[in-house]
């Protein structure tokens, strides 16, 4: 018989689409790493992949209108954290992001480095375009069980 699926512990984050805010999602995200007794390493690359989806949604999904939200989700199962990032925008082609932001043709570019970030921290970047806008899903795994 299957094992029940396991129900996160949800915490949940509405934002007004405010850069200075990102600080917020900083701090919550670097509680949560310690709770979930992520290393420093670990920590630093989900908190970096969570201010870059939150600066992406702000910048270029609300185009800095303050009026409209950013609705952040952390769920946190025993083995990962998975983190969904919302904004109302209309989406972008993911295949018209530069795929290494360090190739030698890239490095000039002036944006582009935020999901070549996110990639290279987390263990899934996922992207849902919507009717509702689109949706950042990251998942960072615990690499070994937690200290008792």
């Amino acid at each position: 018989m299957p094992e029940p699926a396991t129900v996160p512990e949800v915490i949940s984050v509405k934002m007004p689409s405010r850069l200075e805010l990102l600080g917020l999602l900083d701090c919550v995200a670097s509680s949560l790493c310690e709770r979930m007794k992520f290393d420093s390493d670990a920590c630093s690359m989900v908190t970096m992949s969570v201010i870059e989806a939150g600066t992406n949604a702000i910048q270029h999904g609300h185009h800095r209108d303050a009026t409209k939200p950013v609705d952040v989700q952390f769920m946190l199962f025993p083995d990962r954290m998975e983190i969904a990032v919302h904004d109302t925008g209309s989406g972008f082609d993911l295949s018209s992001v530069n795929g290494d932001a360090t190739s030698p043709e890239h490095l000039m570019d002036p944006r582009g480095r935020g999901i070549f970030i996110m990639r290279a921290c987390m263990d899934t970047v996922d992207y849902k375009f919507t009717g509702t806008g689109t949706v950042c899903h990251l998942v960072k795994r615990r690499v070994s069980p937690p200290p008792a």
